[in-house]
């Protein structure tokens, strides 16, 4: 099972069998009865000692699989959380309130030993028949010193959890002499200026450097590679240590996470219950607005009335955007796939006033509904267009990693005409530095362009 799964079996098991240990302990003392004046305390405690058992096993590592990994490391583990769980609840019942001082004393000790048994024994059995399944580590470590042969044993040591060696880099760019093959056992595949395509190479998912390198040209050419999906960790120097904070630790080796997103957990299930709520009011306030905006089309420029394009979204996948129609009918079946530009001749008149103040824009609601868009994120594209940008662009396809947005930092900190690279750089700050308070912003800056018409074509 994952690890995820794992820890929930855990909290869920031990809450249960804390609690059938303490019930199996009153049966034990009271020769299988269970007393109203005894067990009413008990009941009154249920909450206090089953969260009192659960830190304390959480505290001596029980739900980590790699620290709980030995018959013995379990049953110290458990032997310090129990003593400790049974002492809290013993200090619960005789210095709570009188309704619970009733807990018999006896009834707390044996407890200890059955506790102690339960806990241990299902981790044990655990052990020996389960199995904690992790995502596959493949780790590529930049530097061939002894600091990087420690690190690279110490992460062969963690085979069993997923971890596994591709290799080193030659931190040292200044070498004359090609890198030996191998160097303690490891090979070495190459220099810093082939990361990149030794990361390919060796299905790599994971960079650690080691000896110190240029991390700027390092992480600029994964990206370049569209290696994106590599997680690059440093072994930090004094420097790193001022600018970050330790993300994780290998063995005894503290890293630094220097390619994550810095979005919290929380920010992705509360942006899509904010883009479901704004987006059935802003349909029930703006429906007079698109009302008339539908009428006016019908009258001026005839059917159709909306206009249904392809776009690509999230994970590259197409889904089709629907706008209100501002060009005339068939208004690329001569030249194909084109930007619109100033002043654009294909724009109708009824168009022109639309774009300017986004009123074309609304039915883009329905697109957030359907779970394709959100209210704040990189603008969709065309397939035509992405396939351009993803081959000319470094870097172009990070942008699909979250949903495309009915605006974003880039259309309200540049201009319609930005170069499709400056516009990447403005999505990519906004998709690894974005919160709730730079969503708002977004959101009134977007305003202030619908009012002013500002970047409007």
């Amino acid at each position: 099972m994952s690890r995820n799964r794992f820890i929930a079996l855990s909290l869920f098991l031990d809450a249960v069998l804390v609690n059938a240990g303490f019930v199996l302990a009153f049966l034990i003392r009271f020769e299988g009865r269970l007393p109203t004046f005894n067990f009413e305390a008990y009941l009154i405690l249920v909450p206090a000692l089953t969260v009192v058992y659960l830190a304390s096993l959480w505290v001596y590592g029980l739900y980590d699989p790699e620290r709980a990994d030995t018959a013995w490391t379990v049953a110290r583990g458990v032997l310090a959380a129990v003593t400790i769980g049974t002492l809290l609840t013993a200090a619960f019942a005789f210095f709570g309130s009188t309704r619970t001082a009733s807990f018999a004393r006896w009834t707390i000790l044996i407890a200890w030993f059955v506790n102690l048994l339960l806990l241990a024994g299902w981790r044990l059995v655990f052990l020996r028949l389960g199995r904690v399944t992790w995502p596959e580590q493949r780790v590529l470590i930049i530097g061939t010193d002894k600091a990087s042969i420690d690190l690279a044993n110490t992460v062969a040591e963690r085979a069993r959890w997923g971890w596994t060696v591709t290799g080193l880099i030659e931190a040292d760019t200044r070498a004359t002499s090609p890198p030996s093959t191998t160097t303690s056992g490891f090979p070495v595949l190459g220099g810093v200026d082939e990361v990149a395509k030794v990361v390919g190479e060796q299905r790599a998912n994971r960079v650690i450097v080691s000896s110190p390198v240029a991390l700027r040209e390092l992480v600029e050419s994964l990206v370049l590679a569209d290696a994106g999906n590599v997680r690059v960790d440093v072994v930090p120097e004094l420097y790193e240590i001022f600018i970050g904070t330790m993300d994780s630790i290998v063995g005894d080796v503290p890293l630094m996470e220097i390619s994550r997103t810095t979005v919290p957990r929380y920010y992705a299930p509360a942006k899509r219950t904010l883009d479901l709520a704004a987006a059935f009011v802003g349909l029930a306030v703006t429906s007079p607005i698109l009302l008339g905006a539908c009428l006016t089309i019908l009258i001026r420029h005839g059917l159709p009335v909306f206009y249904s394009q392809e776009r690509v979204g999230r994970d590259m996948k197409p889904f089709r955007i629907h706008k209100l129609r501002t060009m005339i009918k068939n208004a690329e079946e001569t030249s194909g796939p084109v930007i619109a530009e100033v002043d654009d001749m294909r724009i109708t008149s009824v168009g022109r006033f639309l774009r300017k103040f986004r009123i074309d824009e609304i039915p883009q609601l329905v697109n957030i509904l359907r779970g394709e868009m959100s209210f704040v994120g990189p603008r969709p594209e065309r397939p035509y267009f992405v396939e351009q940008y993803v081959a000319e662009v470094p870097g172009y396809r990070e942008r699909f990693k979250v949903k495309p947005g009915i605006t974003g930092l880039a259309q309200v900190s540049g201009s319609y005409a930005t170069t499709p690279e400056r516009k990447l750089k403005y999505d990519l700050i906004y998709m690894y530095h974005q919160t709730p308070a730079m969503d708002v912003q977004i959101m009134v800056d977007t305003l202030r362009v619908v009012l002013t018409g500002r970047g409007a074509r």
